[in-house]
């Protein structure tokens, strides 16, 4: 919450309802991962009639009442540097969860965070659901997918609270998916006006079968997802400016392959190699 390969779409009241009867009728754990629960409590009050005069804090309380647990990187909603955590209702699985943590991380009262990030970390809890500050970063968002949208850009609409998506198999319909126009994107950006992005496609969600070919992710999206309380309305447009000439040559962008990479989470550490335009002359006989 929100959906990150999705398009950073929210998880609506209902759905999490009618997931939680489910798991518990099946006797199956269910946890939220609620990384951004404030922005999809934001997105839940505004699009569900039923929650408009509930706080973004309450709606948050209701997600996590329908839920056995909660994990969080609190990078996120959580507006700090560093940290997270785990939160379980089951006794036992919470002390195992302890024991681990113990022997990897630290003990249980702090975790392997200093106390300066944990002080941090209770204040953005409650800083995240000001009235406000949730305005104002739903805007600026917004603001940022608007203005590419009206370049032209493929965006994913409505956008998403914390991130902009844009959809690169559209916009660089030439590249083969097998060739990760997703990374050829993110590459161009960084290229072409210093803008850090990330794929999230086939390199991140693709997967080979049994015969090495690429089984490719549902979507080829690059996300640009924006810091908290850090980007102004001149650093957005900057971005559109970097866009407008991406837009310009983007039939000239290649993809790329790849020539490293691990066999799990191989989009953090994967390296690639650009693949250079192939040019056929045809010659009369």
């Amino acid at each position: 919450m929100t959906n990150n390969s999705g398009g950073g779409q929210p998880v609506s009241m209902k759905n999490a309802r009618e997931i939680s009867d489910i798991c518990k009728a099946n006797q199956i754990l269910l946890i939220l991962d609620g990384c951004r629960i404030a922005e999809n409590s934001y997105s839940v009050k505004h699009y569900e009639p039923a929650y408009h005069n509930y706080s973004y804090r309450d709606i948050a309380k209701e997600l996590c009442a329908l839920a056995d647990g909660f994990v969080m990187s609190a990078k996120k909603d959580g507006m700090v540097n560093m940290g997270g955590f785990l939160a379980l209702r089951n006794q036992k699985l919470a002390d195992d969860c302890k024991n681990l943590l113990i022997i990897t991380e630290g003990f249980t009262t702090y975790g392997g965070l200093s106390g300066r990030d944990m002080e941090a970390l209770a204040i953005g809890l409650v800083e995240v659901f000001h009235p406000d500050y949730l305005h104002y970063r739903i805007v600026s968002t917004t603001y940022l997918g608007q203005h590419l949208h009206e370049l032209g850009v493929p965006v994913i609409l409505p956008v998403g609270g914390h991130a902009v998506y844009i959809d690169a198999a559209k916009m660089y319909p030439h590249i083969p998916i097998n060739e990760y126009p997703g990374q050829a994107l993110v590459t161009e950006m960084y290229r072409v006006g210093g803008v850090r992005s990330v794929e999230v496609g086939s390199v991140m969600f693709g997967k080979y079968n049994e015969f090495g070919e690429l089984i490719p992710a549902a979507r080829e999206l690059v996300r640009l997802a924006l810091p908290r309380r850090v980007y102004t309305q001149s650093h957005l447009d900057y971005v559109v400016e970097v866009f407008e000439k991406l837009a310009r040559n983007k039939e000239s962008v290649r993809g790329y392959k790849i020539t490293k990479e691990t066999k799990f989470l191989r989009h953090f550490t994967a390296h690639f190699e650009p693949l250079q335009k192939i040019i056929i002359e045809q010659v009369a006989v």
